[in-house]
């Protein structure tokens, strides 16, 4: 295993603990489900000088949501060698989960 797939299964593993965020993978088929690796590696991607993690929002609000997950994701790196790469956290969609459950707090 490579120092950068090593970090890309630690951030996946941050990320998972975060409740409201989820790695945003393509979508899944019947083609998907044979693919040998974990898709959801396909959600980070690692530069020198960049880590940019792609998740879908599962609730809202979202800034609170991607407060934690920054402090969480920046911990993880704190002691490799991309310590002082740039975080960048995108969200590319809105689970309609996470729309509904906030209709029902108002």
């Amino acid at each position: 295993m490579t120092p950068r797939s090593e970090l890309t299964r630690s951030l996946l593993a941050v990320l998972g603990r975060i409740p409201g965020l989820r790695p945003a993978t393509p979508a899944t088929t019947h083609v998907g489900s044979r693919v040998p690796w974990n898709l959801d590696t396909m959600a980070v991607g690692i530069d020198d000088e960049l880590i940019e993690i792609r998740a879908v929002a599962l609730a809202l609000p979202l800034p609170p949501i991607l407060r934690e997950a920054e402090a969480a994701l920046k911990a993880a790196l704190r002691e490799t060698p991309w310590k002082d790469a740039r975080l960048r956290l995108v969200v590319t969609d809105i689970d309609a989960t996470a729309l509904t459950s906030s209709r029902s707090r108002e």
